[in-house]
């Protein structure tokens, strides 16, 4: 019952050291189950350590972005030109076979009307003889 200076201090050193150990495992426990705790831990161990926060990778990233945007917006543009340039194409080609069949069917209308007109003269003909 009677302890003495130095027996105390020791049990007040060996709860601090059980606390601060307890308290490390919390902390890890925190990093590792949630994402926001792990970023506010990696912070907090840059500033211990005298790190910064990388802020290049930030501006790298948004700049890579509007790169791949301007990319895809070119190549979107020039298959819109080459579908339209098609268009135009099929729409010119599409014009003359209409006018082709346009104009083999007044050459059949009149290939129909010289039958008909041989046709008569042979009948005709044939009335004559008989």
């Amino acid at each position: 019952m009677n302890h003495s200076a130095l027996e105390i201090g020791s049990c007040d050193t060996h709860e601090e050291r059980k606390l601060y150990v307890i308290d490390s495992l919390n902390d890890l426990n925190k990093v590792n189950f949630s994402p926001a705790g792990s970023q506010r831990g990696i912070s907090q161990e840059k500033k211990f350590l005298g790190g910064a926060p990388n802020t290049g990778n930030g501006i790298r990233n948004r700049s890579l972005f509007f790169v791949a945007l301007i990319i895809a917006l070119i190549v979107s543009l020039t298959l819109v030109s080459f579908v339209i340039v098609l268009l135009l194409q099929t729409g010119s080609k599409m014009d003359e076979v209409s006018r082709r069949l346009t104009a083999e069917r007044k050459d059949i209308d009149e290939l129909k009307k010289i039958n008909s007109m041989i046709l008569n003269r042979l009948n005709q003909l044939d009335a004559i003889k008989n």
